[in-house]
């Protein structure tokens, strides 16, 4: 599965889940975060969709996402995601100056 059918499938689960995912400009990673009364994640337009695809796992950890069904596959990547963020091997894509 290429990065990009990964994000939108991490994407479909986090929506399901009720929060809403932004992509905007700016000087971070990206991450979950209340606005309002409203939970959202926001991924950073700037950087590659690898760290897309590390944003969305790390949140999706954080939500209830055994109540929502995933493909095999992206159950298996997401596995796979958080065991290289529990060891520290995540993307750590910085912005260009």
């Amino acid at each position: 599965m290429n990065p990009a059918a990964v994000v939108r499938a991490r994407e479909e689960a986090v929506t399901q889940l009720g929060v809403r995912v932004r992509y905007e400009r700016g000087t971070f990673r990206g991450g979950r975060c209340v606005v309002g009364d409203e939970e959202q994640v926001v991924l950073n337009r700037r950087l590659p969709v690898e760290t897309h695809v590390d944003v969305l796992a790390a949140c999706l950890r954080e939500l209830p996402h055994e109540t929502v069904y995933l493909r095999p596959t992206v159950r298996a990547a997401l596995e796979d995601a958080w065991t290289r963020q529990a060891r520290g091997q995540v993307d750590q894509t910085e912005l260009e100056e």
